[in-house]
C-alpha cells in the first residue's frame, strides 16, 4: 500500500506543473471572457467552427495524465488506441493546459511539416527553454531559428561529412569495440550512450574520449538529462533543480573552451585549427557568447539522445531477427573484401553508399522504434482540413508513432522487417522519411543527413 501511495505521489508530482499551468490558463481565460463579453470563437462574425470530435477530460488538467502514460515504443498506447477508435485519427483534447488537436493522420502530419512557419510553428513547454536555453533551436521560431539551423547545416556539409565525420565515426567505433573484453557481458544502451556522447563531444569541442575532462562532462550530462525528462519543479533536490546545476557546469566547460579558442584566434595560434562546431561558430558566424553556448548545448543534447536511442533499439530489434544480422554481416564482409582488393583499410564514402541493407535496417529501426513519438506545434493561422476547423492559437500534436504503426500504410506494422524498404511501394515512404527527419531534427536539435548523393 505504501509503495502504491509513493507511486501515486510521484506521478502527481510529475504532473503538478501542468496542473498549475492549467489553473492559471483557466483563470486568465475566464477573466478575459468576463471582461470581453464574448466567447473565444466570436472574434469575427463567422459561424462557430466545426472542430474535430473529442473530449476535454478532467477540469483544469484535461487528458494530460492519460496522454503521457508510459507505453512501449512499438505501440501507440491505450490512450491513443481508445481515442482513435472513438473519434478517428484527428481529434481534439485538452493537454498541457492548452486546447489541442491530436493528429494520427499521415496526410495532416505531412501538411503540418510542409507548412512550418506559414501555418504552424514550434511550441514546446516553457520549461524546455528554461533548461536548454532561450537560444536553443528547439524553442526558436522564425528568422532566429533559420539562422541557427543554417549554421549547423553549413557545418555538416557533405564535404565535411565525407572527409571528417565518417572517419571520426569509424575511429570511435573501433575504440569502443577494442575496449570490450572477450566474452564479456555489457549494456548495449550504456555503450550506445557513451559512444554517441564521445562522438558529439569530439565534433562539437574537440574533446577526446577517455580524458578526465570528457568523463566529468559526461557525468554532468547524465544528471542534466534526468532533469530534461522530469517535472519542471525548481526545488532543491528535485531532478530538474539538479539538471539546472549540471547545465551551469556544462556551460562552464563550453565557455572555458570558447575563451581559450578566442585567445588563440587573437594570437593567430596555429593550434586553434580544430575542425569542430565551436571553431566554426566563432569564425563563420556573428553569434553572441550566449547564443553559441545554447547552440552547442542543444546539439550535444539532441545529437546524443536521438542517436544513442536509435543505436540501442537497432541492437534490440536485430537480436530478434537473426536473418537480418546475417545479411548485414554479408554486406559488410563484402565491402571489407573489396577494400582489401583495392589495398585500402579505411571506410570510404563509396563504402558507406554501398550499405543498402544497412540503410533498410536504419529506416525500419526509426519506424518501429519511434525515437520521436510526437511533435509540439502551434497553429498561427486558422486551418481548414478534411472538413474540420482548427483555430489559430490552438496547439496541434502530430503523432508520428500512429503513422509509423498504421496497418493501412505498412503491412504487419508491429514486425521488424527491414526488407520492406526494398519494395517499390515503400520507396516513397523512405524519401518522405528522409525529408521529414530533416524537419523533425529541430525538435531534437539534431541536424542529420540521411540521404546524401
Amino acid at each position: 500500500m505504501a509503495a502504491m501511495m509513493a507511486s501515486i505521489t510521484s506521478e502527481l508530482l510529475f504532473f503538478l506543473p501542468f496542473v498549475l499551468l492549467a489553473l492559471l490558463t483557466f483563470y486568465t481565460t475566464t477573466v478575459a471572457k468576463c471582461h470581453g463579453g464574448h466567447r473565444w470563437w466570436r472574434g469575427t462574425k463567422r459561424k462557430r467552427p466545426n472542430l474535430p470530435p473529442g473530449a476535454t477530460g478532467l477540469p483544469f488538467v484535461g487528458e494530460t495524465f492519460g496522454y503521457l502514460r508510459a507505453h512501449p515504443a512499438t505501440s501507440v498506447g491505450r490512450f491513443m488506441e481508445q481515442h482513435i477508435a472513438r473519434y478517428g485519427k484527428i481529434y481534439r483534447s485538452s493537454l498541457f493546459g492548452e486546447r489541442t488537436v491530436v493528429s494520427a493522420d499521415a496526410g495532416l502530419n505531412r501538411y503540418i511539416l510542409q507548412n512550418e512557419g506559414r501555418l504552424f510553428e514550434c511550441s514546446y513547454p516553457r520549461s524546455i527553454g528554461g533548461i536548454l536555453g532561450k537560444w536553443s533551436m528547439l524553442v526558436l521560431v522564425g528568422d532566429p531559428h533559420r539562422e541557427m539551423r543554417a549554421i549547423s547545416l553549413n557545418f555538416l556539409s557533405s564535404v565535411r561529412l565525407r572527409a571528417v565525420l565518417l572517419p571520426e565515426v569509424e575511429r570511435h567505433t573501433l575504440l569502443v569495440l577494442r575496449a570490450w573484453p572477450p566474452s564479456s557481458t555489457f549494456s548495449a544502451q550504456h555503450e550506445a550512450k557513451k559512444f554517441t556522447f564521445n562522438l558529439m563531444a569530439k565534433n562539437i569541442m574537440s574533446m577526446d574520449p577517455g580524458e578526465e575532462e570528457t568523463e566529468r562532462l559526461r557525468r554532468e550530462y547524465i544528471t542534466f538529462m534526468k532533469g530534461v525528462v522530469s517535472a519542471p519543479l525548481n526545488m532543491p533536490g528535485t531532478p530538474y533543480w539538479k539538471a539546472l546545476k549540471s547545465r551551469a557546469a556544462i556551460l562552464g566547460v563550453i565557455e572555458r573552451k570558447m575563451e581559450e579558442r578566442v585567445e588563440k584566434l587573437s594570437r593567430q595560434d596555429a593550434s586553434v585549427e580544430q575542425d569542430d562546431l565551436l571553431g566554426w561558430a566563432l569564425k563563420q558566424s556573428n553569434l553572441s557568447k550566449e547564443q553559441i553556448l545554447d547552440l552547442l548545448l542543444s546539439l550535444l543534447f539532441a545529437g546524443h539522445e536521438t542517436s544513442s536511442m536509435a543505436l540501442a533499439l537497432a541492437i534490440f530489434f536485430l537480436e530478434g531477427c537473426p536473418k537480418a544480422v546475417q545479411e548485414l554481416q554479408e554486406e559488410h564482409l563484402g565491402i571489407a573484401r573489396r577494400q582489401r582488393l583495392r589495398g585500402e583499410c579505411k571506410l570510404s564514402w563509396e563504402d558507406y553508399k554501398e550499405m543498402v541493407f544497412t540503410q533498410c535496417v536504419i529506416n525500419e529501426t526509426l519506424r518501429l522504434g519511434n525515437v520521436v513519438r510526437f511533435l509540439h506545434r502551434k497553429v498561427i493561422k486558422d486551418v481548414h482540413y478534411k472538413g474540420y476547423d482548427i483555430p489559430s492559437g490552438w496547439k496541434i500534436l502530430p503523432v508520428l508513432t500512429a503513422v509509423h504503426l498504421d496497418s493501412s500504410l505498412y503491412e504487419d506494422p508491429q514486425r521488424f522487417n527491414p526488407w520492406r524498404w526494398k519494395e517499390e511501394k515503400y520507396l516513397g515512404h523512405a524519401r518522405c522519411r528522409c525529408w521529414a527527419v530533416s524537419i523533425i531534427s529541430r525538435d531534437h536539435v539534431r541536424v542529420c543527413k540521411s540521404s546524401i548523393g
